[in-house]
């Protein structure tokens, strides 16, 4: 069975989730975080896994439901904090981010029958899932990160390895106010969306 794993920042404002503010204050935007994260982990924790594990930089908070390891980032890039997360494991392994609220159990129950890699295309050009059957942490270090290209590369240096792949649907990230609502219309029943919609009303009385 395969090893989940939640790459994340603790949702404290200003620390998270900035290219929200404007229209949202700091403190909203660490709000509409904290929603995200918790929609994640709660998809994660409903999903068959070996173990589930949370890569914080941070520190936990009552949004993390029982059943998770902790284990904290390393220093550096984010291209060595995703490679020491598969360095981890055991096994197969799949890594998601905090950005993609709307994903279920559906999309994170993935094997590897007939791969060695399951990729996840985000609509920014980069990447909101990886899974791998033999996590090797050097096919992550040194791919260029946070770029319009950096799933594309990424893809590559998977193929280039020899790993047959299969691709997961596309998904949008959540980094600005028009992502967020374009992702709360896809996951309406979320805490995600329901935060949303609390700020918004707010800001039109």
């Amino acid at each position: 069975m395969t090893t989940l794993l939640v790459i994340a920042k603790e949702p404290r404002p200003g620390w998270v989730k900035t290219r929200l503010t404007p229209p949202f204050t700091a403190s909203e935007a660490a709000s509409l975080a904290r929603a995200a994260l918790a929609d994640t982990l709660s998809a994660v924790a409903a999903t068959p896994a070996s173990r589930r594990v949370l890569v914080l930089d941070g520190t936990p908070g009552p949004w993390l439901p029982p059943g998770f390891d902790v284990v904290p980032q390393c220093a550096g890039g984010l291209d060595e904090r995703l490679a020491d997360a598969f360095a981890g494991c055991e096994g197969p392994a799949l890594l998601i981010g905090m950005d993609t609220p709307q994903v279920t159990p559906e999309l994170l129950t993935v094997d590897f029958a007939d791969c060695d890699a399951c990729f996840g295309p985000a609509e920014d050009g980069g990447f909101w899932a990886l899974g791998l059957a033999e996590p090797d942490p050097g096919l992550l270090r040194g791919v260029p990160m946070s770029t319009a290209a950096t799933g594309a590369l990424q893809r590559e240096r998977l193929v280039d390895a020899g790993l047959r792949v299969r691709d997961l649907p596309r998904l949008r990230d959540v980094d600005t106010a028009r992502d967020a609502w374009a992702v709360a219309a896809e996951a309406p029943h979320g805490r995600f969306a329901a935060r949303l919609a609390r700020l918004t009303a707010a800001t039109r009385r």
